[in-house]
């Protein structure tokens, strides 16, 4: 076994890592960049070398330095953990001559695995389903009829050079493949001057299934079982689970099968993941090979009560598996929801800076250890006061649950994220809250293109309906008492002018256009000892317990016997005196005042935000890579402006109205804030 190794990448996956490698007595070593000069990853690790500046492509894509920093430290093997140089061929190939050990498959598995055509031939040849289809070019519409019905309908018939929806078209039967051939033809000829056509075979609300293998060098290879990753935003995982929801037992058993198959015709030794595509009728077909580790793997460990990333090490020691096909087991139900610094609220922008508090939720279960499980687990490689760079991915952590049923994953995961406290940025939880909460996800009828369906003009708060809004607003009056209580007790109060905290309360919800909606809330028999109330609003009674503190970011506590987890923030908005009650993906912008105050507060004019239509405004955090336009210019709607580069995201700026360039305000190579003006028209 080796007694040192160096980990090639950062984030949460080299914590990860070093993890597993603590616990089996490996030493390990942490390679980072500028930006990574503090990271968590560093910290960790037994030792750190740098190797570059911030752009990935000048450190954790730099192999040389990598290997050098191997040999600088004496490292005997590297780990690679996704992304970066995870399925690059030529460093793995390259680490195996500095006779040092890849911990992943050979150089020529992800060779054999990483040409997608090639990949697709092997697999036909190790009898995987592939899509079946006719990739030459078809000449005429009968021709195209007869391949559609050898093929089986539906079929997709595409144009060679489509893109854009255009030349695509789905036939269902004999009629429909003559008039789309014909159409589809007519249509990519005026496109893109080619009219070769194809036909493959069309899955029908298509879902995501991996399966996950695992192989030695002995020849040995088994499968653990599947992961669904169906619910996906622009092809990015965002949720992920296993078992599958939807296939069988059978299929299982058939789609695992076909998984090694195709692993042992690469002569595959390491973690890896064959990708199907399973069509509604539970056909699956071979998408692709991941010759590494998953971003997903948790909810695999979950069920199997396996370190994926132990028994990677073991093989690539040269180990044979501990485990045969018959002991692989599958128990409980394990979700693993992506939690990415980016602003949904924002069409999903990057949002980067200081992470002013990181407080995730208790932790029951975590990596590397396979004997306390059916928790709550965070994989992560931030820490509390840390700085999000703009340079990398927009992961931040990976929430993992383990519950007995799918029922109970569920909701241990809403749960989970009700107490996941991040501020200074802006993260997708109250997406992810949206999504677990939606009925056709909870009874697990959902494919790849769910997102898409349910929120294809953006995501907005008023997509998170809360099961019980009054909750909210009792919830905001409890809290508020809660503080009044601290002010009530303060020493030195005048005999007879002592402040008296009253029973009845107005919390006025702040509509970001002034119309605010009063709700009158009653808390009576408060008890600063115990923290009990009974809250009253709109016919409703709230009996609230908690230990909450002021200050406190999370309040957890019960709610008429019922336990409850929620996220308090003093300050938002433009009212320093505002206060926002987060629970369940919901959240209540609002004031606490008395029924005076409110009545008062009602005659106060509404300041209206101020007209920044002259301007452009950076929509997130990131470098400003080039600026279109300079003063004096004149620019049609729709014109190119400014380029701006965060987490491996360009975002492109364009004119709203026709104008002409008053002043560019933001120089090329800036880092720009959230709503920074870039340039002003006049």
């Amino acid at each position: 076994m080796f007694t040192k190794i160096l980990i090639a990448n950062r984030g949460e996956i080299a914590c990860r890592v070093i993890k597993t490698a603590r616990k089996m007595g490996i030493k390990t070593v942490a390679v980072y960049s500028d930006a990574d000069r503090d990271a968590r990853h560093v910290q960790l690790a037994d030792e750190a070398v740098h190797i570059g500046a911030a752009p990935s492509r000048e450190s954790y894509l730099q192999a040389d330095r990598i290997i050098a920093a191997c040999k600088q430290t004496g490292a005997q093997a590297v780990h690679p953990g996704y992304g970066f140089l995870s399925e690059n061929e030529a460093f793995a190939r390259k680490v195996e001559e500095e006779g040092i050990t890849f911990i992943g498959p050979k150089h020529y598995s992800i060779a054999a695995m990483g040409d997608k055509i090639a990949s697709k031939k092997l697999a036909n040849d190790a009898k995987v389903n592939t899509i079946p289809g006719y990739n030459e070019a078809i000449e005429t519409a009968e021709q195209a009829v007869e391949i559609a019905k050898g093929i089986g309908y539906p079929v997709m018939i595409k144009a060679s050079a489509g893109g854009g929806g255009k030349g695509l078209r789905v036939a269902f039967n004999d009629k429909e493949a003559l008039e789309g051939f014909t159409s589809c033809r007519n249509e990519a000829r005026n496109s893109f001057g080619d009219d070769r056509v194809f036909i493959e075979k069309f899955v029908e609300e298509p879902r995501h299934i991996e399966i996950q293998v695992l192989g030695d060098s002995h020849g040995n290879v088994i499968y653990l079982n599947e992961r669904e990753c169906s619910i996906q935003r622009r092809h990015q995982k965002v949720i992920e689970e296993a078992p599958s929801p939807f296939i069988s037992d059978r299929t299982r058993k058939a789609m695992g099968e076909q998984a090694v198959a195709l692993a042992k015709a690469v002569k595959y030794q390491s973690a890896g993941t064959v990708e199907f595509v399973v069509g509604k009728d539970q056909s699956f077909y071979f998408l692709e090979m991941n010759t590494r580790l998953q971003v997903e793997h948790p909810v695999t460990e979950c069920i199997t009560a396996l370190d994926l990333v132990e028994l990677m090490i073991r093989v690539a020691a040269g180990e044979k598996l501990p485990l045969a096909q018959a002991d692989v087991k599958r128990e409980g139900w394990a979700m693993e929801c992506r939690i990415n610094a980016e602003d949904p609220f924002r069409n999903f922008l990057p949002s980067t800076g200081r992470l002013v508090r990181f407080q995730p939720p208790k932790e029951s279960m975590w990596a590397s250890d396979t004997e306390h499980l059916y928790g709550v687990r965070v994989d992560t490689g931030v820490q509390d006061g840390g700085e999000i760079p703009m340079y990398y991915d927009s992961m931040i952590a990976k929430l993992i649950v383990h519950g007995k049923d799918r029922a109970e994953a569920i909701a241990k995961m809403r749960e989970a994220l009700n107490g996941f406290v991040i501020r200074g940025i802006s993260s997708n939880i109250p997406f992810q809250a949206a999504l677990l909460a939606h009925p056709k996800f909870v009874s697990g009828d959902f494919n790849t293109g769910f997102i898409a369906e349910h929120y294809g003009k953006g995501f907005h708060a008023e997509d998170v309906p809360h099961d019980d809004p009054d909750f909210l607003a009792a919830l905001a009056a409890y809290v508020n008492r809660h503080s009044l209580q601290r002010a009530a007790g303060i020493s030195g109060q005048m005999p007879g002018h002592e402040f008296e905290v009253g029973e009845d309360f107005v919390v006025v919800g702040l509509g970001a256009d002034g119309n605010n909606r009063r709700q009158p809330v009653n808390v009576r028999d408060f008890q600063a000892q115990s923290g009990s109330s009974a809250v009253e609003t709109n016919g409703k009674r709230y009996e609230l317990c908690s230990k909450w503190h002021l200050g406190g970011s999370r309040i957890r506590g019960t709610v008429n016997g019922k336990a409850f987890t929620a996220q308090i923030e003093r300050g938002v908005g433009r009212n320093p005196l505002a206060l926002r009650v987060s629970h369940n993906g919901t959240r209540l912008d609002a004031l606490v005042l008395t029924p005076r105050a409110a009545e008062l507060h009602a005659l106060m004019p509404f300041k209206a935000p101020p007209d920044m239509s002259r301007f452009v405004l950076s929509p997130m955090p990131g470098l400003l890579v080039d600026v279109a336009v300079q003063p004096g210019q004149k620019v049609q709607a729709g014109e190119r402006v400014a380029v701006i580069e965060a987490m491996k995201m360009e975002n492109v700026l364009f004119a709203t109205a026709d104008g002409v360039v008053g002043k560019v305000l933001a120089a090329k190579g800036e880092s720009l804030t959230v709503d920074q003006p870039i340039v002003e028209f006049v």
